[in-house]
């Protein structure tokens, strides 16, 4: 990806002239504000700090061409994709960029770099894609000398598919597309397609238990894997690839989520599925968030519920209306008509079917009724055609926002259905006030992303001009946030895992106790603590 931002470039997202008006005029931004990233030359590293022999002997295990202090390289590993890490590195600070970079080629490899790291006390940092958005590949050194960032991008060879048992084996370095295409060879998929899919890794799907959005029909990567193969500093941890097993506590959901610092993940045995042959993307439209909330709760109940099922609030549909990906659509239904259906100014519903084709239209025709039955109104496939189409488009216009001086970030939590509404209601609360009371416009949005019987996940999207000291903005509105979710009763993070900004809330979830469990697989797995520091644990 770009030092400084989102994917590579050519694939900009402009900003369209009737979403430029709107955030304009709710936030008050000066349409004429440009505050590009300064020059790849403007950018500060800190000097290199990694003792002589620990650089000599890592350049022995792997090959000199395969440890790499150069400052392009050391820059591109500095930071993940958060709202924090993309000012501080815009504004050219990569004062927190590793040493080295490692790029071992198999699992005997890091097993090599982590009995280096660990005589000499140096950080390692794992790091698929660097997609990270809660500071969760940030090296920290925390009390070490130095700090490597231990990229897997090498481990990307293997892609071994039993068509009779429907599992694949998967190195943890493939990059999403290539997994998914390698799969598609051998007429099978996984299903898996969070936002970051392009530029993501099998890896850190596995170490932040990420969830595509067609969780709902195929399931999240913790559901999805079967087996995993972790090397830790003490040693290899790896489970069995069996479809259940009652031998004791879980080993292979301690290793999934462990978000590096227990070890890292070299390959993963996830369940696949044969492709689809088969889709239908379509768009509905609820007279509000709590009508549609609640149709698609008896919708998942009933087990009817799409393979892709969003629901954006009111707000966020004002805003998917004005950047144009669904506004053609609703013009030729035609304004009159929702208004008449008390729909004008509703919220927009999105669901995805996939499978063969007479599955695809029998599971389509039973949720529409449900849907029907719940006050939505059908918009047919033009919404959700385009909707697939933009489908991975969001980081690539956060990058257009930053240009404009907006502060632009994400969060997600989820609880029970019956929660779902109180705390709906209770964070985007909390954003507003931590944002105007500073004296600062914002605009907050939500949807709903991924379903269960019990409850649903809530992914907010807030907006605000930026202030000038902009760090201190996103945290007044993080913790305003977080506090909320916390003593609301959602999770405190849904997707995105715990990284660096989440820590100071696990134990509320966790508790004392179960953060001591934590910490005492980690003292054994990791006895000298050089397994990416200041993350996960607080």
């Amino acid at each position: 990806m770009r030092w400084w931002g989102w994917g590579e470039d050519g694939h900009a997202v402009p900003l369209p002239p009737a979403a430029e008006g709107l955030l304009s005029e709710e936030l008050g931004v000066d349409p004429g504000v440009r505050k590009p990233p300064v020059a790849f030359d403007q950018v500060r590293l800190p000097d290199i700090g990694l003792p002589g022999p620990a650089l000599e002997e890592l350049r022995a295990a792997l090959g000199d061409e395969h440890v790499r202090v150069d400052n392009e390289t050391r820059v591109s590993h500095a930071v993940g994709r958060s709202y924090p890490d993309l000012i501080r590195i815009r504004s050219g600070d990569a004062t927190s960029g590793p040493d080295a970079v490692a790029l071992p080629a198999n699992a005997e490899q890091v097993a090599a770099v982590l009995a280096i790291c660990a005589e000499h006390g140096v950080a390692v940092v794992p790091f698929g894609g660097g997609t990270s958005v809660v500071g969760g590949v940030e090296p920290i050194r925390d009390g070490f000398a130095a700090a490597i960032s231990l990229d897997l991008g090498r481990l990307s060879a293997t892609v071994e598919v039993d068509r009779t048992s429907l599992t694949a084996r998967l190195d943890a370095g493939l990059l999403g597309p290539v997994a998914e295409l390698r799969l598609r060879e051998e007429g099978v998929t996984l299903g898996h397609f969070p936002q970051s899919f392009e530029y993501s890794t099998v890896g850190g799907w596995v170490a932040t238990r990420s969830a595509g959005q067609a969780s709902t029909g195929y399931g999240r990567i913790d559901e999805l894997v079967e087996a995993v193969r972790c090397i830790t500093p003490a040693g290899e941890l790896g489970t069995r690839s069996v479809p259940a097993t009652a031998a004791g506590p879980s080993l292979r959901e301690l290793v999934v989520g462990s978000e590096g610092v227990l070890g890292v993940i070299c390959e993963a045995t996830v369940r696949v599925r044969p492709a689809p042959r088969a889709w239908r993307y379509e768009g509905w439209s609820f007279a509000s968030f709590a009508e549609g909330c609640d149709a698609f709760r008896v919708m998942e109940q009933a087990g009817a519920a799409a393979d892709v099922n969003r629901l954006s609030d009111e707000d966020e549909t004002r805003l998917t209306m004005a950047l144009g990906s669904s506004g053609s659509t609703a013009e030729k239904l035609g304004r009159r008509y929702l208004r008449m259906r008390g729909h004008e100014g509703g919220c927009l519903a999105i669901l995805g079917f996939e499978g063969e084709e007479e599955d695809v239209e029998d599971r389509r025709r039973r949720a529409a009724a449900l849907l029907r039955a719940g006050g939505g109104v059908a918009l047919g496939h033009r919404p959700g055609d385009a909707w697939r189409r933009s489908r991975f488009a969001a980081p690539y216009l956060r990058d257009e926002l930053l240009d404009r001086g907006i502060l632009v970030e994400t969060l997600e939590t989820a609880t029970s259905w019956s929660n779902l509404g109180t705390l709906h209601q209770a964070v985007a609360e909390a954003l507003r006030s931590a944002l105007s009371g500073r004296g600062t416009p914002a605009l907050v949005m939500c949807h709903v992303s991924h379903l269960y019987p019990s409850g649903a996940s809530l992914y907010f999207t807030f907006l605000a001009r930026q202030e000038e000291d902009a760090l201190a903005q996103w945290r007044a509105a993080k913790i305003a946030a977080s506090e909320a979710i916390v003593a609301g009763g959602g999770t405190i993070t849904h997707h995105h895992a715990i990284g660096r900004d989440h820590r100071r809330w696990l134990t509320a979830e966790s508790g004392a106790l179960g953060i001591e469990l934590l910490r005492a697989a980690k003292e054994r797995l990791d006895p000298a603590g050089i397994m990416n520091p200041g993350k996960l644990l607080p």
